[in-house]
């Protein structure tokens, strides 16, 4: 059996196929705007957006499979690595950039979030938290690397990189001078956790977290 690619990595899923995530992506932009998503993968986040928030979508995805996705969808993605390629694209050029389940296989997530942050005049970052209680109990248990529905590789064939918790994020977003001005942690029944909870609360029961970045003035 293959395993999921790194945009189903979803816990929660709606009878329509809706993902949660992508729902909670689309409340926090504006319909109306222009909106960069890095790491397109199939398209499905960028088409929702068009076709819920009539957004002026463009995308940069590393996979060719994946630009051919989303190209079929009629959506104007091209071919560019995270790491790489967002050094070109000039400041304030988008109002929204979104890197949706991405910053995890980034090599240097605190320059791809930099860029991010310079690129949009608001960023979104996703991502699955490793500090998730059940993380910890595979370590502490089985002294193994969790493979479960959100996080379904083996150590030695992921994606992901870096091991972020929502702790670790809120540091980094500390470092780059990132506000936050709205996040949502979802746990693995669909349910969000309130913004007003600690983060020690988020980092134990939260499998994956969204935020909302500007730039501190």
């Amino acid at each position: 059996m293959s395993k999921p690619d790194k945009k189903a990595l979803i816990v929660g899923g709606r009878a329509d196929n809706t993902r949660i995530d992508f729902e909670l992506v689309a409340d926090m932009i504006n319909p109306n705007t222009k909106i960069l998503d890095v790491g397109s993968d199939d398209g499905a986040l960028l088409e929702l957006l068009r076709d819920s928030r009539n957004v002026e979508g463009r995308g940069i995805e590393l996979s060719q499979k994946g630009v051919n996705k989303c190209v079929a969808r009629g959506l104007s993605v091209i071919q560019g690595d995270a790491d790489e390629d967002l050094i070109y694209y000039p400041d304030d050029s988008f109002d929204y950039v979104i890197l949706s389940q991405t910053i995890q296989a980034t090599r240097n997530p605190k320059l791809v979030l930099e860029h991010l942050l310079r690129i949009g005049r608001k960023a979104i970052v996703s991502f699955p938290n490793f500090g998730h209680w059940r993380v910890r109990s595979d370590l502490l248990f089985r002294g193994t690397m969790p493979v479960n529905d959100y996080l379904p590789y083996s150590w030695y064939d992921t994606p992901n990189i870096h091991f972020c918790t929502v702790r670790d994020f809120v540091n980094l977003c500390r470092e780059t001078n990132a506000e936050i001005e709205k996040a949502h942690g979802i746990q693995g029944d669909g349910e969000r956790i309130s913004f007003s909870a600690p983060w020690w609360f988020w980092n134990l029961f939260a499998e994956q977290a969204i935020f909302l970045l500007s730039r501190k003035r």
